[in-house]
């Protein structure tokens, strides 16, 4: 399976007739195309409306997690609603099995690397905070414990490695991701994670286990040579 994946569009209707010339190519070029968060710049319906006349034109079976944009306004299940009616697989905490291929995906959450994980521990914002990661984590373990398929693709909105931040100024890499989420892929396995987030980050990484890790953010992806908005991935 050819998968095209791109992220953080922070799509507005000015954006409409480019983007759509960008991601023609799609339909030739992939079999699946997959959205790994921040669709739209604040979370707004008449945000999403243009941006979904894209992609459904694209023809293509296309897979989405929501971003922190997309819960900007509060209004995160009116955008579910809308994108699921128009035939968009968005994964939150749930899976997805097409041709053979198993998805995974949730928008995941900050909370630092490594050593510098926040923990649960002191006052209760703190102890909030940190729910709200492990949560994220647990939507995503059990989204990968629904698959039954042997290829497995885990899409993002957050980092889960450290590797994929490098890039951006070291005293946010707490709220870029959650190496919380990368353990769990590793726990459960798959084929290649993708997310993006960081948006000058690295475009290549990979879990402590070995397992791929691919930063889609269509920032990098403009930046490299020849630019692009997505990039083609085969598993």
């Amino acid at each position: 399976m050819r998968i095209a994946a791109t992220a953080d569009l922070h799509f507005t209707p000015q954006r409409l007739s480019p983007l759509h010339d960008q991601l023609n190519r799609v339909r030739d070029e992939a079999d699946v195309f997959v959205v790994a968060g921040d669709l739209t710049n604040y979370g707004r319906p008449e945000e999403m409306e243009p941006l979904l006349n894209v992609l459904v034109r694209l023809r293509v079976p296309t897979i989405a997690v929501l971003g922190n944009h997309d819960y900007e306004s509060g209004r995160e299940d009116d955008l579910i609603r809308m994108m699921t009616q128009e035939g968009i697989k968005v994964l939150d905490g749930t899976a997805y099995e097409r041709d053979g291929v198993g998805f995974a995906g949730t928008k995941g959450f900050l909370g630092g690397f490594g050593r510098g994980v926040l923990t649960a521990f002191g006052e209760p914002a703190v102890k909030t905070f940190v729910h709200a990661s492990i949560e994220e984590t647990l939507k995503l373990e059990r989204a990968l414990s629904q698959l039954r398929a042997k290829k497995r693709v885990v899409v993002l909105h957050y980092a889960p490695v450290s590797a994929t931040v490098e890039g951006e100024a070291r005293e946010i890499y707490p709220f870029l991701g959650t190496s919380r989420l990368g353990e769990i892929v590793d726990r459960h396995g798959a084929d290649l994670i993708m997310h993006g987030h960081a948006h000058n980050g690295k475009c290549d990484g990979q879990t402590s286990g070995g397992i791929p890790v691919h930063n889609v953010a269509i920032t990098l992806l403009q930046a490299q040579s020849p630019p692009a908005v997505y990039r083609v991935f085969e598993v």
